[in-house]
């Protein structure tokens, strides 16, 4: 069954082939089948899975000979392009928000933490898929270490690029944010994450469509509520495309 088949499946079989990543479905009526769609994958999702099933792994003979580079290939502005000819030395990834014990961390403290590998599919809405290796750190170790608050239900993750005229951001729940798969990666296949492809780091949700896998992730924020969070629906995409919160696969 093909990735648009099994989507499409889930948002009530509308029958709706959704607009690509670089393109925006704007229709009132549109946008409400996605609003319905999204509960209801959501809620099949965390029926029918252990909220700790894995993604399919794969092996390095399996690696894709090309993973494109999607969406924002290279933020403007002069701070990330200092960031870049520095070769990101002087970079800090914030972690703060609802927790008790906010931190920075350079790219040198994230290369040297515990980190994960995983060889998994990369599925874009647009309906291609790759195959990449990736390791990075799990986002849940630096929420533990943060000291998650109780009220916390959100993790957001705002971006250096901007797209559609609005700064780029995603967000996850608690659930995805603890999967031992979600990382916060620095590395693919086996190299730097290059600039293309989201450096100094991206994030990495293996159990959902690839416009959840937010690229450039400065600042991880935890939040008890999306609203008044930029476009208030939890990601660019979702604020004005009318994709879906919960992009599960």
């Amino acid at each position: 069954m093909s990735l648009i088949t099994r989507r499409n499946a889930l948002i009530g079989g509308a029958g709706l082939v959704l607009a690509g990543c670089d393109k925006i479905t704007t229709s009132p009526t549109v946008q409400n089948v996605l609003s319905l769609g999204q509960k209801a994958n959501l809620t099949a999702q965390r029926l029918v899975q252990d909220r700790n099933a894995l993604a399919p792994e794969f092996t390095r003979a399996d690696l894709s000979p090309r993973f494109r580079e999607n969406g924002t290939r290279r933020p403007g502005g002069d701070d990330y392009n200092a960031m870049v000819a520095n070769n990101f030395a002087d970079w800090q990834l914030a972690v703060e928000g609802m927790v008790a014990r906010p931190f920075k961390l350079s790219l040198a403290q994230l290369r040297g933490a515990p980190a994960r590998t995983q060889i998994t599919r990369h599925d874009c809405v647009e309906g291609w898929s790759a195959i990449g290796e990736w390791t990075g750190v799990p986002l849940g170790l630096l929420l533990r270490r943060a000291g998650l608050s109780s009220n916390a239900r959100y993790i957001v993750f705002h971006c250096a690029d901007q797209l559609l005229g609005a700064q780029y951001y995603e967000s996850i729940d608690l659930v995805d944010a603890f999967h031992p798969q979600t990382i916060l990666a620095h590395t693919m296949n086996g190299q730097a994450l290059s600039v293309g492809h989201g450096a100094p780091i991206r994030l990495r949700v293996e159990r959902q469509l690839g416009y959840k896998q937010a690229k450039y992730v400065m600042r991880v924020e935890a939040v008890a509520s999306l609203d008044g969070i930029y476009g208030g629906k939890g990601g660019l995409w979702e604020d004005h495309s009318g994709y879906q919160w919960y992009a599960g696969i």
